[in-house]
């Protein structure tokens, strides 16, 4: 699973590699892009998440993967499908960093990252789950095609935060128009 490569027109998401991390914990740092991600960490918060996001890759092929901007081969973001114990569904998520919003890397990195988990993980429903204050991602779930389906609820330590759950089926992914 390790070998995975997903490339959009100008994007790569591979995943995460010890190389990431100045920029991961830079982005997780920063209280304007980890606001709706459970608020700014320091660098050793930062670094069991990233940890646990190469881990669920290496053992299930469902972690936030890298995202990388070919033109300049940059890190900025992470995204992908995302399946933890107690989650409220299975999701594909985004976060990037803030000198990558405006440029629809989120939009299309996700559409990416949602034809890996139906196609390759053989997944029948995809979640986002976003706090109802994230106009931003609300917008992107919209983009991809994604209703809200109400409130939700994510298991600890994130219990007290407050979540939609944005979403769309496997039939839904497929029938959607085109552009």
């Amino acid at each position: 699973m390790s070998k995975v490569t997903i490339e959009t027109e100008r994007l790569i998401l591979r995943p995460i590699e010890m190389a990431d991390f100045p920029r991961w914990a830079e982005f997780m740092a920063d209280e304007v892009s980890a606001q709706f991600l459970g608020g700014a960490q320091p660098p050793a918060a930062a670094w069991r998440g990233f940890m646990v996001m190469a881990g669920a890759w290496h053992l299930t092929g469902a972690s936030m993967l890298s995202v990388i901007e070919k033109s300049s081969g940059l890190w900025v973001g992470r995204l992908g499908p995302w399946a933890p114990l107690d989650w409220p569904g299975t999701e594909v998520g985004w976060g990037l960093h803030r000198d990558a919003w405006g440029k629809g890397y989120a939009v299309e990195g996700a559409a990416a990252a949602m034809d890996y988990a139906f196609d390759v993980l053989g997944w029948d429903d995809v979640i986002h789950s976003i706090a109802p204050d994230n106009r931003p991602s609300q917008k992107v779930a919209e983009r991809l095609g994604s209703t809200n389906r109400g409130p939700g609820r994510l298991p600890p330590p994130l219990q007290g935060l407050t979540v939609d759950i944005w979403g769309q089926t496997r039939a839904q992914w497929k029938a959607r128009p085109r552009a």
